[in-house]
């Protein structure tokens, strides 16, 4: 099978063909170019001489040409739109099809400058263009068996032995390629994130095959919760080391850290070796804080198995333990070096945790709007469509910003009220994705979004989640969560910033809020 690229104008099909063909050993077969070459003349040339419809035939003809006769581990670049054929979409599923996503911003900058060679006949309104991309980038999503977010052409070709991987997985299974911007060496920010229903099922060879690290190298230490440890731990494969701690956000300390952290140093754990993150959202942020301190730095997998690590904090490295003080107050940013997750574990959930996790899916969809909004709107949003559709829009968010200094604060929405209630009531009463729903009807509320939030309500009781502090209620509690956000993380002056929903897609982070409002909006949980 070939590796056929796809995605809008400027996304670097062409580029990326180019440097990942010389990594194979071959010629890149680029199908705008094969396209010309066959016409005599530019692909715009075709447009005004014969229209779209002409084109398309002429091209549809060429690219399954090209699918139909391209060799194992080829490469192929498509035009933007040859992925509209029918017939085209059916000949993808021979290869690995990869989507280079591009923001629509991105790309008219790409394609609108001076120096751009190559005139696109679709390309020459900004408003059209951006409402072409709209269009488009959904079918691109759905075709994709492997997803490059955020990662420069230059470095696209360090995706190639994930893509290989890819190739290793059960059938079925997607990739998303994550990047940051910020980091650098010898990840430079990006790993492979993969999701397939019965990855964990996986024999210990194929395993081998698609895990994101060598393992014959590199040994594995396994850090878990007894509960997931005794489900799970024997399908990620052996272990020089197995580390369970017990379960719940009240255990993610710093004493279960050193715990770990001493435990592996008897056991003689090096920087060749590896962290698995083997459970939710706890075990996750424990683990990668290890992994991110120990002997200052060891690479971490995670492999969620909670519906919150899933589709939000398995990504984007966030790593950190609570204090009694504050939540999250002792930590690091330490990318993953690759994520595997298998929807299947999500079964093994007992419904209020699947409830609770949901609660991250409704903040994403807050944020990403458009087709999520809609299906969590409509009620759905925890299966594996949901999945990829939160891993991407938190890794597209994170590519640009990776250290909270700007459009990565939407990510917080709801997180601010929501961590101050986990805190005030000592980790212990309400779980994290409960205490972030209560945050996102603060939020809603200081929005002056009362439709929105009345929507956002009653999604939340359809589901069996609280939406008051119920026997927590009192003048008590509320002063205990207002003193919990003036600690809040997050505050770099005399106020916490808050992030504001204006509509579901319209999310803006730094809003200052009167105290009065604060107040105003957490008295009203109480009720």
């Amino acid at each position: 099978m070939a590796f056929v690229l796809i995605g809008f104008m400027g996304a670097g099909k062409s580029t990326v063909a180019r440097e990942l063909a010389q990594e194979l050993g071959g010629e890149p077969l680029d199908s705008d170019a094969l396209l010309a070459e066959q016409l005599g003349h530019p692909v715009a040339r075709e447009f005004e001489l014969r229209g779209e419809q002409a084109f398309r035939e002429r091209e549809e003809r060429l690219v399954l040409e090209l699918l139909g006769s391209a060799r194992p581990r080829a490469v192929v670049a498509l035009g933007g739109g040859s992925v509209l054929s029918a017939r085209v979409r059916e000949a993808l599923a021979a290869h690995v099809t990869v989507l280079l996503d591009v923001e629509a911003a991105e790309a008219w900058r790409r394609v609108s400058r001076p120096d751009s060679s190559t005139e696109r006949p679709l390309a020459r309104d900004p408003e059209r263009f951006a409402a072409l991309h709209g269009e488009r980038r959904e079918l691109y999503e759905e075709l994709a068996d492997a997803t490059l977010i955020g990662v420069p052409s230059s470095r696209a070709v360090r995706a190639l032995p994930a893509l290989e991987r890819l190739a290793a997985a059960p059938r079925g299974t997607r990739m998303l390629w994550g990047g940051s911007a910020f980091a650098s060496g010898d990840h430079a920010g990006a790993y492979p994130v993969l999701v397939g229903e019965g990855l964990l099922a996986a024999d210990e060879e194929q395993l081998a095959r698609i895990w994101p690290l060598e393992r014959a190298r590199s040994r594995a230490v396994l850090v878990s919760d007894r509960t997931v440890r005794g489900l799970y731990g024997e399908r990620v494969g052996a272990s020089a080391l197995s580390v369970a701690i017990e379960p719940g956000e009240s255990h993610k300390t710093l004493a279960s850290a050193e715990r770990v952290w001493s435990e592996m140093a008897r056991a003689g754990i090096t920087r060749a070796d590896h962290v698995v993150a083997l459970g939710g959202g706890v075990v996750g942020d424990l683990a990668g804080f290890c992994a991110a301190s120990y002997q200052r730095g060891i690479p971490v997998v995670q492999v969620p198995t909670s519906l919150v690590a899933q589709v939000d904090s398995a990504y984007g490295g966030k790593t950190g333990v609570d204090l009694p003080e504050a939540k999250n107050y002792v930590g690091a940013y330490h990318q993953p070096a690759g994520v595997l997750v298998d929807p299947l574990t999500l079964a093994t959930l007992p419904a209020a945790e699947l409830a609770a996790g949901w609660v991250e899916v409704l903040k994403t969809a807050l944020v990403a709007g458009g087709g999520l909004w809609q299906t969590v709107a409509g009620g759905g949003g925890t299966d594996e469509r949901a999945i990829l559709a939160c891993a991407r829009t938190k890794l597209r968010v994170v590519a640009e910003d990776e250290r909270d200094g700007g459009r990565r604060q939407v990510l917080n929405l709801g997180h601010t009220v929501g961590h101050a209630i986990e805190t005030a009531s000592g980790y212990g009463r309400y779980r994290h994705g409960e205490a972030v729903g209560l945050g996102l009807l603060g939020a809603l509320r200081l929005s002056g979004q009362d439709g929105l939030r009345a929507q956002v309500r009653e999604l939340m009781l359809a589901r069996g989640l609280p939406v008051s502090f119920g026997e927590d209620r009192g003048a008590g509690f509320e002063d205990a969560i207002l003193q919990a956000m003036k600690r809040d993380k997050k505050r770099l002056g005399a106020s916490v910033p808050f992030v504001l929903v204006r509509a579901p897609g319209e999310v803006e982070f730094g809003c200052e809020v009167a105290e009065a409002d604060v107040r105003a909006a957490v008295a009203e949980l109480a009720r």
